[in-house]
């Protein structure tokens, strides 16, 4: 069975300004959704499923569609709303805004995902091999598989955005290539020539090579069943503590699995650099990086020959 490509696309933009998730970046207005799809598909994955909100759901299905695609790859839609998900006996607090975060997101799938699965963000320009590596990866697992889990790292001082401050999952990893822990921190800068990130007790360096997770996992199947019962511990915690901000990541998981030794997480290197559009500043750069792709022949220019 051929791996998914799941697709956070929910988020609304707040520090972009726009629903970034749909912004034309291509010669052809292509977005970089267009992109990451496009090396799913040369990669193997079999199935694209988008995570989207009702609120704009019916223009980003008109954009993104199948036929968009060339039917090269099935494409499912799924949704991310503030009570999605919730166990019986749970409320959105009052004045919650926000759905719970990344690994709330990811959720969603389990409805239409049987099978091995990539996760990525809708607004992360991942890179050819990166996705390939992925799909290598998840292909070559028994079938049946479980905890047998993948990410593709990168070096923080890669990942970096001039305009602003970033979040990354931050990891250890031991001596055969296997995580040993990742924390996500939310605000990570370069100040003065040092990177680091900063907390309520003020700012840590970090090291140039620090690996860094950019939410491109892979998973099997069994993931969507921790993940059910652990938002329930989650959404106590939250709700005892008063935290109408908090966030389910997708590393808190993580993290929690691997160092209970529930699954192992291969971290994958890779030769693609990570970009993206967390800023609207962020974009003019981006349109290049995209354009020397093309240049390079990585891409063609009219990404779906339309």
């Amino acid at each position: 069975m051929k791996p998914t490509f799941l697709v956070l696309a929910a988020g609304m933009g707040s520090r972009y300004g726009s629903l970034k998730q749909m912004d034309g970046i291509g010669p052809n207005k292509e977005a970089i959704i267009d992109y990451s799809v496009y090396d799913a598909i040369r990669a193997g994955f079999g199935k694209v499923v988008f995570v989207i909100r009702s609120s704009f759901g019916a223009e980003f299905k008109e954009v993104f569609s199948a036929e968009r695609f060339g039917g090269k790859i099935q494409v499912e839609y799924v949704f991310q709303e503030l009570n999605s998900g919730l166990p019986v006996g749970y409320a959105v607090p009052e004045g919650r805004e926000k759905p719970w975060g990344t690994n709330h997101a990811l959720m969603m799938g389990g409805t239409v995902i049987a099978e091995p699965f990539a996760v990525i963000n809708a607004d992360d320009f991942y890179g050819q091999d990166a996705i390939a590596q992925m799909g290598a990866y998840l292909a070559a697992l028994p079938e049946g598989s479980e905890g047998e889990y993948a990410m593709v790292g990168y070096e923080v001082c890669k990942t970096l955005s001039e305009n602003g401050t970033v979040s990354r999952g931050v990891c250890t990893i031991d001596g055969k290539g296997y995580l040993e822990s990742i924390v996500e921190r939310t605000k990570i800068e370069r100040q003065n020539g040092q990177i680091v990130y900063i907390e309520a007790d003020g700012t840590h360096p970090l090291a140039e090579n620090t690996p860094v997770s950019m939410n491109l996992f892979g998973f099997t199947p069994d993931y969507f069943r921790h993940s059910t019962e652990f938002f329930r511990k989650f959404l106590d915690d939250a709700l005892q503590s008063g935290n109408l901000k908090a966030e389910f990541f997708i590393p808190l998981l993580v993290n929690k699995l691997v160092s209970e030794r529930v699954a192992k997480l291969k971290v994958l290197h890779t030769t693609s650099d990570w970009f993206g559009v967390t800023y609207k500043e962020d974009r003019p750069a981006t349109v290049q990086r995209v354009l020397d792709l093309i240049e390079a022949g990585v891409y063609p220019r009219n990404l779906w020959g339309k």
